[in-house]
């Protein structure tokens, strides 16, 4: 059902989207596992195609729009939409991963945001608090509240630490389509926007700079990096709307086990 051009999803749908939302969670559990200094990103992209189509799902990422691979692998100063290539991580770099996954025709997307161990405490820092911006967005979808609500949340918490909060890019509603109305931008005032119903779906991604927010993209018309070259974190899940509050399909869960377990991250 669709309200003012926004897809409804009834309970059955929503319980779709989170087999494809926690979907996602598995495969950037699986990438975590490679990721070490001297891995190459496009090893790490071809590790997450495997396992999605292993699943019999689809990467959402691969051709949308002519992007050419299955995951957005952002380092250090890129902000998002990094191609994988044969740059190779580094300890102490920030590695911020975006997959999508559709299965059963539903999308799921999400993004996390990781820690080469010899990490700065100024970058440590920049990942806390934009996780934690990405879990206070979240809690302010509940029926009634407006979509600059989950905005003003994340701006204030963020600008508050002195962060820069990206302007051009912003979360959106998420279904059959990845990229469905509404947009749902981290910065705003509260009481504004579209007004919050049951059964909507949206991915909330916080996009937080550790100098200014200006971006410039690259001449490959994906990358996007900081102005300043400052370091910044991305985060994302996917929020259903509900008569009991927010409820979180994607999860990190099975992601920070994996980083536990691998030497070469740190758990922030």
């Amino acid at each position: 059902m669709f309200a003012k051009g926004i897809q409804i999803k009834d309970n059955s749908e929503i319980e779709l989207m989170r087999i494809s939302a926690l979907m996602v969670g598995d495969t950037l559990s699986e990438v975590a596992q490679y990721i070490k200094p001297g891995v190459k990103t496009k090893r790490l992209d071809m590790i997450a195609e495997d396992f999605i189509c292993s699943h019999n799902a689809i990467p959402t990422f691969k051709g949308y729009g002519g992007f050419p691979a299955s995951l957005c692998i952002s380092i250090n100063d890129v902000v998002i939409h990094g191609i994988p290539s044969d740059v190779e991580i580094k300890e102490g770099d920030i590695v911020s991963i975006d997959c999508g996954v559709t299965f059963n025709g539903w999308v799921g997307d999400s993004a996390y945001t990781f820690a080469l161990k010899g990490l700065s405490e100024e970058a440590t820092n920049l990942l806390k608090i934009t996780k934690e911006s990405l879990y206070l967005g979240a809690h302010e979808c509940v029926v009634g509240k407006r979509i600059g609500d989950i905005g003003a949340t994340i701006q204030d918490y963020c600008e508050s630490f002195g962060y820069g909060v990206i302007r051009e890019f912003c979360g959106h509603g998420v279904g059959e389509k990845m990229h469905e109305k509404p947009d749902v931008p981290n910065y705003g005032k509260r009481g504004n926007g579209i007004k919050l119903q049951e059964g909507m779906v949206i991915a909330i991604e916080p996009m937080i700079t550790l100098g200014r927010r200006d971006i410039v993209i690259e001449s490959d018309e994906w990358t996007c990096r900081t102005l300043d070259r400052s370091l910044a974190a991305h985060f994302e899940h996917d929020v259903a709307v509900t008569a009991k509050g927010a409820d979180i399909l994607s999860s990190f869960d099975k992601i920070e086990e994996a980083i536990k377990h691998n030497d070469n991250l740190e758990l922030i």
